[in-house]
């Protein structure tokens, strides 16, 4: 195996690295070029030798960075040189979509050497359970699954990991955002001590290094998470009152030169009635939401990556975990309140070194959200002005505190009613 001195002397001979210098089974390497792999990525360069070396890990990087080859090819290989084969390696991912897109890169790859998956999720039906449980008793290589699934499975004893040696968290910040801290820890009680842990996050806050500490053994640590989205992303944003908003997304739509459009909106709910003040200006539109089944969920995205589906609209779930190319724009309907889901989101275009659009509607109230966004990169991004017909929008002022009316109005300072005492 290739040691970190090693492929470092490479890059100073010959100035970057090829996927042959890791010295991966000629099966697994036939299976990554059949994929279209060419050359490794930063986070693939730095982290494969670690992982190799079955060193504990915690790499920042965001999506579209080639993180999960980046664990895969080596976990893979490690899997060929296997004595026997166990279920060998844990995958915990955020969301049904990241776990199934996990579970065809490990299909892809593995399909020359014979490593195999099985993803794990909730929101299906009985069989699909049944299929679970029977696959995992006679054998899988790599388990990829949603946190709360994969607690049902183990506190039914239908899974035993005593054999394991790696564990991956995968995009483990998103995971602690969505309140599955203690579910992860629950997990990890029902693993080997030792084993190998991995943890692959976009961003590194406080909660986050706790449970790194916890659950890992002396780590490396890389770096690659920049906060910056990619050089082919067109920036635009609109100041606009929350009653202009449906005219401006219309009036952006009609440009046909955006085939494969994602909307982001606040709320769920937000998303519904988005999709059906949409259908008027394209029928080729869907909502993509928690309360679909599964197998609906499923067969938009499919739609949606074979360009059936030419818009799709959601909340953040679609910002992480989605590998879609060809995505010519990008819409905020409403303002992320965090930074780095500014990143994520608009980072769903402009990927494979393509250009694409992306533009964010910002009303009074989120301008200061915006400008937090705008720090953050180091830049302002272009205000556009309103398509005529539209009026005039409210001032940017990312300095100004402008606040929300309450929906339920305010009560006088210092008057309470007798249920105010009572409480």
């Amino acid at each position: 195996m290739p040691s970190k001195a090693y492929l470092s002397a490479i890059i100073n001979k010959k100035n970057t690295l090829t996927f042959d210098d890791f010295n991966f089974e000629s099966s697994l390497l036939e299976g990554l070029y059949s994929m279209g792999y060419k050359t490794p990525t930063p986070i693939q360069q730095q982290a494969i030798p670690v992982i190799t070396d079955n060193k504990d890990l915690i790499a920042c990087a965001q999506t579209g960075t080639g993180k999960t080859a980046a664990y895969l090819l080596p976990i893979i290989n490690h899997i060929l040189h296997a004595p026997t084969r166990h279920l060998n390696t844990l995958i915990i991912a955020p969301t049904r979509e990241l776990v199934v897109q996990i579970d065809q890169q490990i299909d892809g790859m593995g399909y020359f050497c014979s490593v195999g998956s099985m993803s794990i999720y909730g929101g299906s039906d009985g069989m699909t359970w049944e299929k679970q449980k029977h696959a995992l008793k006679e054998g899988v290589d790599i388990v990829v699954a949603t946190p709360g699934r994969l607690i049902s499975l183990l506190q039914a004893g239908d899974i035993n990991f005593e054999h394991l040696q790696h564990l991956v968290l995968d995009e483990a910040d998103r995971m602690l955002d969505m309140g599955f801290f203690d579910d992860i820890k629950a997990i990890i009680s029902y693993l080997p001590k030792k084993r190998q842990t991995i943890l692959f996050s976009a961003t590194m806050p406080p909660k986050m290094r706790l449970l790194a500490k916890e659950i890992s053994n002396d780590p490396e640590q890389i770096n690659i998470a920049i906060s910056k989205p990619a050089a082919g992303i067109v920036q635009q944003a609109y100041l606009v009152f929350d009653n202009q908003k449906e005219a401006l997304i219309k009036s952006i739509l009609k440009n046909d030169d955006y085939q494969s459009v994602i909307i982001f909106s606040s709320t769920k709910e937000n998303v519904k009635l988005l999709e059906k003040t949409l259908r008027s200006v394209d029928g080729s539109i869907k909502a993509f939401h928690s309360d679909l089944e599964q197998p609906e969920r499923e067969e938009i995205m499919r739609d949606f990556k074979a360009k059936k589906l030419r818009i799709l609209i959601g909340t953040d779930i679609l910002s992480r975990g989605i590998d879609v190319d060809g995505i010519s724009l990008v819409v905020n309907y409403d303002a992320p309140g965090d930074p780095e889901d500014y990143i994520h989101r608009i980072g769903r275009t402009a990927r494979a070194s393509k250009a694409g659009v992306a533009i964010t509607f910002i009303n009074q109230y989120d301008q200061q959200k915006f400008g937090r966004i705008e720090a953050l990169m180091g830049y302002d991004v272009t205000k556009m002005p309103l398509p005529e017909g539209l009026g005039v929008g409210p001032v940017y002022d990312p300095h100004a505190v402008v606040k929300k009316p309450s929906k339920f109005g305010s009560k006088p300072k210092g008057r309470f009613n007798q249920k105010d005492r009572k409480r």
